[in-house]
């Protein structure tokens, strides 16, 4: 079993999914804040790849790209550092996944990117701008290297595109709690919920919400209905303003957790119970 097949079988809580970005907001930053953010709860850990023209992501995530490729980083140097994360104790067990856009990928070449991200210890991918008509070549690639490959499905999607995200993802699928970009929210929309429950009704794997995710209230609002919940933008941010980013990432970290520990107190059974 994977470290992420794991961690979704045997989860009785919604799983606490921070992302941030590589190489920000200093190009040494990103072992401490990943190995921080694992020590205060984490489950899974989303690792941004910058690029110039992120078109999923909202201008705080753009921002921190934007100064993370100032600082240096490469496709190749957000490998590297996944393969320094895997040989420290406190993030060698944890899933991480990358997110990132096609251009970069492709003209790293992906059979090159799959192999290298499978070496250096990658658990599972987000492509924004790659739908799942379209990824034919990189969903056999990442099967056959046992990489999990994340589609997202928006709000507004028919009960139709629902199912073949689902089909199309290989453990989990990503849904975007708002339609447009990232950003931080202030509040959950009743309709963002009555989505979320039309997902449960038709997906057949796991799924984790994202998008507009701020933090413990949300948490607490989406958790019941998700198996994860993701927080990006807002975590970006505290790590824009920190004097010490990797402390304030965990501190926020395990806000978020003890928010999914008071939903997991609601005793929802392990996804694998479910599935039966």
């Amino acid at each position: 079993m994977s470290r992420l097949e794991r961690v979704l079988r045997q989860a009785r809580r919604p799983l606490v999914i921070p992302f941030v970005t590589a190489g920000f907001p200093e190009l040494d930053s990103t072992l401490d804040i990943v190995t921080a953010i694992a020590a205060a709860g984490a489950d899974v850990i989303e690792i941004g790849v910058p690029f110039s023209d992120p078109l999923a992501d909202g201008p705080t995530i753009q921002r921190s790209s934007e100064r993370a490729l100032a600082n240096g980083v490469t496709v190749a140097w957000v490998l590297d550092t996944v393969a320094k994360l895997r040989a420290l104790p406190a993030t060698s067990a944890v899933p991480l996944i990358l997110m990132g856009y096609c251009n970069p990928i492709f003209r790293y070449g992906l059979d090159r990117f799959l192999d290298d991200a499978l070496s250096a210890g990658v658990d599972g991918l987000i492509v924004p701008d790659l739908p799942p008509e379209e990824a034919r070549e990189y969903r056999q690639g990442c099967q056959q290297r046992g990489i999990a490959a994340v589609f997202l499905v928006a709000p507004n999607a028919p009960d139709e595109r629902i199912v073949t995200v689902d089909r199309a993802s290989t453990h989990f699928s990503y849904c975007v709690s708002i339609t447009g970009v990232t950003g931080a929210r202030a509040e959950v929309q009743a309709r963002t919920v009555a989505f979320l429950q039309r997902v449960r009704a038709l997906a057949e794997k796991p799924f984790v919400v994202g998008f507009g995710v701020r933090g413990a209230e949300h948490v607490l609002a989406l958790g019941p209905y998700a198996d994860g919940v993701v927080v990006g933008s807002a975590l970006i941010e505290i790590l824009e303003q920190a004097a010490d980013p990797a402390a304030a990432a965990a501190a926020k970290v395990a806000e978020l957790r003890a928010a999914a520990d008071q939903v997991g107190d609601g005793a929802q059974p392990p996804v694998e119970e479910r599935q039966q």
